[in-house]
């Protein structure tokens, strides 16, 4: 499970420290992807196996075809070098409009990778206590 939040800086190559509590439960090579709300997601590759399986179960409609493209696309496995960084591809960086500075955020079963300016202008959808509440109602979530 990944929580917490990290920021770091993109050197000039491109490469990014990734917080050691991340690179333990990655594993020594990773899957880094196109995510939703204009982040990347980081997988460990287990993980990514597991989305990709559910992601070819879909029915196969055009909707899900575009899907699977985007996420296949805009992936790469990566690997940490002996200082714990990571190359960040540039079809990814400028998918998620990484310059320089950048936020890891724990998202439980993945990583999330944010451009820092990007994050600050995020926003949920609607009060975390009402999406709570919709869950719990929809889906029988449970917060205690």
């Amino acid at each position: 499970m990944f929580m917490g939040e990290f920021n770091h800086s993109i050197d000039p190559k491109n490469r990014v420290i990734v917080p050691a509590k991340f690179r333990e439960g990655l594993g020594e090579s990773f899957v880094a992807s196109a995510g939703l709300d204009g982040c990347l997601y980081m997988w460990k590759y287990a993980d990514w196996e597991g989305f990709v399986t559910r992601l070819e179960e879909l029915p196969f409609t055009k909707e899900t075809r575009e899907l699977q493209r985007f996420f296949s696309q805009n992936s790469a496995e990566l690997e940490f070098d002996k200082q714990g960084r990571v190359l960040i591809p540039a079809n990814l960086k400028a998918l998620a409009g990484i310059e320089k500075d950048v936020t890891f955020i724990g998202a439980i079963g993945k990583v999330e990778l944010w451009a820092r300016e990007r994050l600050a202008g995020a926003a949920p959808s609607a009060p975390v206590e009402d999406i709570a509440e919709k869950l719990a109602t929809e889906y029988g979530l449970r917060f205690k």
